[in-house]
């Protein structure tokens, strides 16, 4: 994968926060705030996941998540049952294995659209 400019991460960042946002309408979800109303915290962790795609493009979707779980335990989140950025709980706080179907399709979508908005156009 190219090297990108930060300007580019942030690009990739939102349209990838904005894929998700419809992902979870389109399957019946509580959907996440726009990226102009996302907290810093969901914006960051947006584009940590950028990053790490970028250097791990041949990882599999369940590496993806197990990058998303451990750098929200670093900074303290715990399971539970509902997402709180307060209480700094999330029901995705789990193994790969034990997500649902619908999670797991839709972190193999948030690689590919990394990836695809990663290569540069010709």
């Amino acid at each position: 994968m190219p090297q990108l400019d930060d300007e580019a991460l942030w690009k990739i960042a939102r349209v990838m926060h904005e894929s998700v946002r419809a992902w979870q309408k389109a399957n019946g979800q509580a959907s996440s705030p726009s990226w102009s109303r996302a907290p810093k915290w969901m914006r960051e962790a947006s584009r940590a996941a950028v990053i790490w795609r970028l250097e791990n493009p041949a990882a599999p979707a369940s590496a993806q998540h197990e990058q998303w779980a451990a750098e929200k335990t670093a900074a303290g989140w715990k399971f539970g049952k509902t997402k709180s950025g307060t209480k700094k709980t999330h029901p995705m706080l789990v193994s790969y294995s034990d997500l649902p179907e619908v999670e797991r399709r839709k972190d193999a979508m948030v690689g590919a659209l990394i990836d695809s908005l990663a290569k540069p156009i010709r």
